[in-house]
């Protein structure tokens, strides 16, 4: 049986991403499946496109009055609210790892009896994500390591560093890294990646590559024990796209940045700054477009880092075109609760107990 999908409007400001692409509503439309969109001001895909496919636009926000047996499906969290969840939910809600509010939003849904197909949490059978935002996120945080890097060499100074709302394409963000560094030799510019093996690892090593900068990978042979690794700050830029799933010494302490004696940029593509395995307990919080780094030390060489949690954004048709594509085969098994879908349903039953 086919469903009715609500593809909602993102709220959180600059988030241009989209769960689904025009092109895969279209496919949903073909397979018998209602779709039913949300207007949205700010999203890369004009109202029009998905317009022009004939379907209910509606406004945004509106999915709290959208049909009970609709599914609601989003990217980003939802607005803060105590109001019960009646719907199925279909997005990325950072709730299963004791992060800030899980309880709270949880209850929502026990409350109110909805479910939660954590995005996050849809696996195959050998537990491994069927679609995730990794690579385009590791690729966009060695962008912006980088062009933070460049910014303070160039100026001597931190001040005026901005981003876009976004980047045209992938070929954007690397040329404009490339002239921000153009008065360097680049394969003299030392990046280290950790999880380099990974999704969000290969993007990054994709874009420094691009650039043409110097690239070291860490993976499981050179973590897996923990740290700390003081002879990280040793780099000019360094990515973490390590996601730690249970305890274990952190990559870095306060006390590596304090001993530091060279400049150094930092993008947490990981951003768990909350999270209870955090390996990177050196910042509180996650940056943002309007302030995408925070100065961990200043004298007598800065160490920056950056940990924005929707690095994708800033490639938003690109990323959103990707994980649209990985995501779709798998909403036909949606209503039978089968497969990647019956899978999150049994971890979010699982999770409902502990609160």
């Amino acid at each position: 049986m086919s469903a009715h999908i609500w593809l909602r409007s993102e709220t959180k400001p600059g988030e241009k991403r989209r769960a689904l692409s025009v092109a895969n509503v279209k496919n949903l439309l073909d397979l018998g499946f209602k779709v039913t969109v949300e207007k949205s001001n700010q999203s890369i895909f004009d109202d029009d496109e998905y317009a022009m496919l004939g379907i209910d636009m509606v406004d945004d926000s509106s999915w709290v009055d959208a049909p009970s047996d609709a599914y609601i499906l989003g990217l980003k969290e939802l607005p803060e609210s105590n109001q019960p969840l009646i719907h199925n939910h279909i997005y990325f809600a950072h709730a299963y790892k004791n992060q800030d509010g899980w309880s709270e939003l949880l209850n929502r849904f026990k409350v109110g009896g909805g479910k939660l197909y954590d995005l996050e949490f849809l696996v195959n059978e050998r537990n491994k994500r069927v679609a995730a935002f990794g690579y385009w996120a590791g690729f966009a945080g060695a962008g912006v390591g980088t062009l933070i890097w460049a910014h303070y060499k160039n100026n001597n100074s931190f001040e005026d560093f901005k981003l876009p709302e976004n980047y045209i394409d992938s070929e954007h963000m690397i040329n404009t890294a490339k002239e921000a560094i153009k008065t360097y030799s680049p394969k003299k510019l030392r990046a280290l990646i950790t999880g380099m093996k990974g999704r969000s690892g290969t993007g990054a090593k994709e874009f420094f590559e691009a650039v043409g900068l110097n690239v070291t990978g860490w993976d499981k042979r050179e973590t897996s024990n923990g740290g700390p690794f003081a002879s990280i700050l040793d780099f000019d830029i360094f990515v973490n796209c390590v996601l730690m799933m249970s305890k274990q010494p952190p990559f870095l302490e306060q006390s590596n940045i304090d001993n530091a004696d060279s400049f150094c940029v930092i993008s947490d593509v990981s951003c768990d700054p909350t999270g209870p395995y955090n390996s990177l307990p050196i910042y509180s919080k996650a940056s943002t477009m309007d302030e995408p780094f925070e100065l961990l030390k200043k004298d007598p060489s800065p160490i920056v880092i950056t940990a924005i949690d929707h690095l994708p954004s800033l490639l938003p048709r690109e990323s959103s075109d990707d994980f649209s594509n990985q995501l779709m085969p798998h909403f036909k098994d949606l209503t039978s609760e089968k497969g990647v879908w019956g899978r999150a349903l049994k971890l979010f039953n699982e999770k409902l107990e502990e609160i």
